[in-house]
């Protein structure tokens, strides 16, 4: 039993291997960088949560610095989706003003350092 445990858990590593693999290999590409020929507020996301799959949280906040955050709105809209938290609706809101603020001053800082390309 502990042999097909081990074997089982060897396929799902190769197979969450192949699955992130595929992710970075598939990436969409930018319409608003394509037209304009510099990154988006957005531009990272993508990348970054590649960068989170494979386990580099470091990697994952130099890219898009709102990634975790708005992994964590989306869990925590989920459980206020299936609980109905008493005071839910407020923090979501709050958690929305606060990851936008980090995408607005993530743009900013990208523009004053010059690395929107």
């Amino acid at each position: 039993m502990r042999f097909i445990i081990y074997n089982l858990g060897i396929l799902l590593l190769a197979a969450y291997g192949e699955f992130v693999h595929w992710l970075e290999t598939h990436l969409l590409k930018c319409p608003f960088k394509s037209t304009f020929l510099i990154d988006c507020p957005g531009c990272g996301l993508q990348r970054s949560f590649v960068a989170l799959l494979k386990g580099n949280i470091s990697n994952s906040f130099y890219l898009y610095p709102a990634t975790l955050p708005i992994l964590g709105l989306l869990l925590f809209t989920m459980l206020h989706l299936k609980f109905n938290f008493k005071n839910g609706s407020i923090i979501i809101k709050i958690l929305y003003i606060f990851i936008a603020s980090i995408i607005i001053i993530n743009y900013i800082v990208k523009i004053k350092t010059k690395t929107l390309l």
